[in-house]
Order: C-alpha cells, then sequence, then structure tokens
C-alpha cells in the first residue's frame, strides 16, 4: 500500500512504494516518476498551479455573492420599514444605482425550468407530421424541429429552441397538439438569484459590465 500522498492540487501527488515514487495515472495506476514523459510532467505541475491559484478565487467569489445579496436585502429591508410596505414578488430583479450615476448593481432572478415527459409525446406528434408532409417540410423546419429536441451534454433541451416552433402557422391537429404538450411539458422547479455589476466613465457613457468571469474578464 502507499506510505505517503500528498493532496495539494498546486502541487503533483507522489506516493511512495516501497520506497519508490510514483505518480498516478488517470486509470488510477502507479507509474513510476522516471518513466513519466517530462512533458507531461510539466502539464501536470501547469495545471495544478492554474488550479490552485483558482480555487481560493472560486471561493472568494462565492463569498463575495453571497455578502452581495446579503447587503442588498439588508438595504431593501430597511426601505420596507422606512416605508411600512414589504416587496412583493421574488427576492431579483432590483437595480442600485450610485449617487454619481456612474456605478451600477442590478439583482436578478431567473426561474430553472426542466421539461416533463410531455416533451417526448410531442416529439413523436412533430415526428409524425413531418413524416406525412414529406416535400411538404422544407430543410429548415426539419433542422429547427431537430435542433430543438435535441439535448446538451447535461441532458437538457433548450427552452428558446422549443418554444421558436410556436411561431409557425401550422393548422395540423398533431401539430397544434404538439404545441400543447410543449406547453404542458415545461416546468418551474426554482429559481436563481443573479448578481450584475456595471460601470461607466459618465452619466452619458454607456454602461460596461465589471466582469468576474474568468472566461470574460
Amino acid at each position: 500500500m502507499p506510505d505517503d500522498m500528498a493532496h495539494d492540487a498546486a502541487e503533483t501527488p507522489v506516493v511512495l512504494f516501497r520506497g519508490k515514487p510514483y505518480m498516478v495515472d488517470a486509470k488510477g495506476g502507479l507509474v513510476p516518476i522516471e518513466a513519466v514523459k517530462p512533458a507531461h510532467k510539466l502539464e501536470d505541475e501547469l495545471v495544478r498551479k492554474v488550479v490552485g491559484y483558482a480555487q481560493p478565487l472560486a471561493a472568494q467569489i462565492a463569498r463575495f455573492r453571497q455578502h452581495t445579496f446579503d447587503d442588498v436585502d439588508a438595504f431593501v429591508a430597511l426601505l420596507e420599514q422606512e416605508y411600512g410596505a414589504r416587496r412583493g414578488g421574488s427576492k431579483g430583479n432590483l437595480t442600485f444605482t450610485s449617487y454619481d450615476g456612474l456605478l451600477r448593481i442590478q439583482v436578478a432572478v431567473a426561474d430553472q425550468v426542466v421539461f416533463g415527459p410531455e416533451l417526448q409525446v410531442a416529439k413523436g406528434l412533430v415526428d409524425e407530421c413531418l413524416a406525412e408532409w414529406a416535400d411538404g417540410a422544407g430543410v429548415e423546419i426539419r433542422t429547427i424541429v431537430t435542433h430543438a429536441f435535441n439535448v446538451d451534454q447535461a441532458n437538457r433541451v433548450s427552452r428558446s429552441a422549443l418554444l421558436a416552433l410556436r411561431r409557425y402557422d401550422f393548422t395540423d391537429p398533431r401539430w397544434l397538439k404538439a404545441m400543447e404538450a410543449i406547453r404542458e411539458a415545461e416546468r418551474v422547479v426554482g429559481s436563481k438569484r443573479y448578481v450584475r455589476i456595471y460601470r461607466r466613465e459618465a452619466p452619458t457613457a454607456p454602461w460596461a459590465p465589471v466582469s468576474i468571469d474568468a472566461a470574460s474578464a
């Protein structure tokens, strides 16, 4: 059994087995360090270095996000106390602007939507229509339908693509039933709050987002 193993993401885990150092491969196997290619060692060091920086940043962003919501809710609670009234609706869709008009915070709530088994019924009806229409259904609508019912890597369908099917004024009863099934398949299972921050150089300048996303910062 391994004698020792480091767990810090910034350092390459080295397993000592019978006094000799090994690296663990993706299959969980032990590979003698001297058998690992130098390029693979450098790649491992690179990834662990970046992840070592990213993890505390991610934790800091999570704390920032929660502190922001706490501060926003505390401020709104003060307003409710001052005016003797409670806000309606969910805790979101609020905009706060600095006194000089150069900084802005937006808190929004987005519904989390899933589609139930009615979606498969809708797909069956749509497939029947396309098969029977044959030449009457052009390549464009076939492509759009295929895209609408495709699932991504997280096994989710595109809500906007499904809703786009409704703009077609087909009168076939099966198509109309399919659109009804899509509507009934849609379920709101929760919501998520988002915070967006903006700034601008002058009151007449356009707003620019303050990005805290590594992909767009």
